[in-house]
């Protein structure tokens, strides 16, 4: 890992993960199911309710190689989808058609432990500690040089986590 801190992105991700932990707190909406145009990149339907991905892509990425799936225009503005535990990439096979539709970049990755992502090195502590997931994250980030992206994400436990009153 590189021994400069990003500054901005770090707080990005902050800012991020804050969000995400306060999302049970607000109201949630559905939202209506979209078609989808034909011809997006890496998409194996052409509509909401499809069972599968298209082929994964691969990126080294710090300690990792991650395989993810990479759908809509190359050019859109980057949605980093990440899936919680127990769960994987296909939580999110109905969300990605609709983002890519919009016009987002949608790359949806296997976090460490799950799908076909695997450590670099035998001899790296395992580890799924918020932190090392956000590390993971900026990691794979800088491996597809993306300086900025929507960050969404949930796990299971998200709403049953306590957080401290304050927060400094």
């Amino acid at each position: 890992m590189s021994q400069h801190i990003d500054q901005p992105r770090r707080r990005m991700l902050g800012a991020t993960i804050l969000g995400l932990a306060a999302a049970p707190l607000g109201r949630v909406s559905l939202a209506d199911a979209q078609s989808v145009q034909a011809g997006m990149r890496g998409m194996s339907a052409t509509r909401p309710g499809r069972m599968h991905f298209g082929a994964l892509t691969y990126a080294d990425a710090g300690v990792l190689r991650v395989a993810y799936v990479d759908e809509g225009p190359a050019n859109g503005q980057p949605v980093l989808l990440l899936h919680g535990w127990p769960y994987d990439i296909h939580s999110y096979i109905d969300v990605s058609p609709i983002l890519a539709t919009a016009g987002y970049r949608v790359i949806i990755p296997y976090l460490r432990g799950y799908g076909q992502t695997r450590f670099l090195s035998a001899g790296t502590p395992r580890n799924g500690q918020q932190a090392a997931l956000a590390a993971d994250a900026l990691a794979f980030m800088d491996a597809l040089k993306i300086k900025r992206a929507i960050v969404a994400g949930y796990d299971w436990n998200a709403a049953r986590h306590s957080y401290p009153s304050a927060v400094t």
